[in-house]
């Protein structure tokens, strides 16, 4: 066989594998492709029941409950447009609580509302961590 007949097979085997291997990755992302829905956005016709997604907004006021088992927690998700009830069990972060950022994974139910599997709560830039409250000046410098 002629080298540039081998270079030639050789082109197009290492091409089909990044193909393959592109392919592949594709495939394995796709499935792990998590969705993102605000309240406003969630349709009840077509809700996503067979994927996992997050349903992200602030926690509505009031409207934390926990059950007697002191680990299954519902509440409130809004965005000014709708609302969206939640249930997570499991311990929720410290920043969890009410009228603060919160995005949830998890998936629909039949009836709109949302399980949740994971909590992830979030906070504005002015954020200071308790270690820290306390230590810095107006400045924003440490002190020691």
């Amino acid at each position: 066989m002629k080298a540039k007949k081998q270079r030639l097979i050789l082109a197009l085997l290492a091409l089909a594998a990044v193909i393959g291997a592109g392919l592949l990755a594709a495939s394995g992302l796709k499935q792990e492709a998590s969705f993102f829905y605000a309240p406003g956005d969630v349709d009840h016709s077509q809700l996503p029941l067979d994927r996992a997604v997050r349903l992200g907004g602030m926690v509505k006021e009031k409207s934390i409950r926990h059950d007697p088992d002191g680990v299954t927690i519902h509440f409130i998700v809004e965005d000014g447009k709708a609302t969206v009830p939640v249930s997570f069990k499991g311990i929720a972060p410290d920043l969890f609580k009410e009228k603060s950022g919160v995005v949830a994974e998890g998936h629909f139910q039949r009836d709109g509302s949302f399980v949740a599997t994971n909590l992830l709560a979030k906070h504005d830039e002015r954020y200071m961590p308790p270690e820290l409250e306390g230590k810095m000046h107006k400045t924003g410098s440490l002190t020691q």
